[in-house]
């Protein structure tokens, strides 16, 4: 086995666990939001957490599949084309990224956590 073939090989493990990342925290935040809803019977609060909980998900799932783009890009096949491929990808990505951030935090990547919501935003994971 020869360098880029480990490469591509450990760009692939990176993508399939970038999906498993979405598709598994997809899963998990239906199957606890379900599981609120049965609780309480009410949606009070169910349906903001499942949003972020799901919006966490899919933001470490592109995270790795950016990971992976650049692990295959740069170290199996580093053309210019390949690599302008690659600063699109990385583009919309992270456009996506921001997007997702701004829906569940409500406020861009670089701006500071307002005071006195850190106990707020934390105790939302809790399962409540």
């Amino acid at each position: 086995m020869n360098f880029m073939e480990i490469m591509e090989g450990v760009g692939k493990a990176v993508d399939a666990a970038g999906v498993a990342a979405i598709v598994i925290g997809a899963v998990i935040a239906t199957l606890m939001a379900g599981a609120a809803l049965l609780r309480r019977g009410t949606e009070d609060g169910v349906y903001h957490r499942y949003r972020q909980r799901l919006g966490r998900s899919i933001l470490l799932g592109l995270e790795l599949l950016v990971a992976a783009d650049i692990i295959r890009t740069v170290a199996v096949t580093p053309t210019f084309e390949s690599v302008g491929v690659l600063a699109l990808i990385v583009l919309i990505r992270t456009f996506l990224s921001w997007s997702l951030e701004l829906e569940i935090s409500g406020r861009w990547p670089w701006q500071k956590e307002p005071s006195g919501t850190a106990s707020v935003t934390k105790g939302s994971d809790d399962g409540q």
